[in-house]
């Protein structure tokens, strides 16, 4: 199997979290698109490291694969915090960082 098609299913993984991220509304399921993306860098990154012989890419997705943990840690906090003062979990209805 070609690298050709890893470089292509995580450009089509990081086109699916986009739509996700732009079209639903609630904060979980954008931090699952988000999520998503990520994990689709992570997959051109390994890929890119296995074209070039190099353990570069996979040191940059080990460094993604922290950041997406800390980013859903920060991330489910605020969610939670708001749903407990809202009760609702909608990226439109929520101002509570206004002002």
């Amino acid at each position: 199997m070609s690298l050709a098609y890893y470089l292509l299913l995580a450009a089509i993984l990081f086109t699916l979290g986009a739509v996700i991220v732009m079209v639903r509304r609630s904060a979980v399921i954008s931090l699952m698109g988000v999520e998503l993306m990520l994990n689709s860098a992570n997959l051109a990154f390994v890929t890119f490291a296995r074209i070039h012989g190099e353990v570069a890419g996979e040191i940059m997705a080990f460094f993604v694969m922290i950041v997406a943990a800390a980013e859903v840690v920060v991330g489910l906090a605020i969610i939670v915090s708001i749903f407990k003062s809202r009760a609702t979990t909608s990226v439109d209805d929520v101002n509570l960082l206004k002002n």
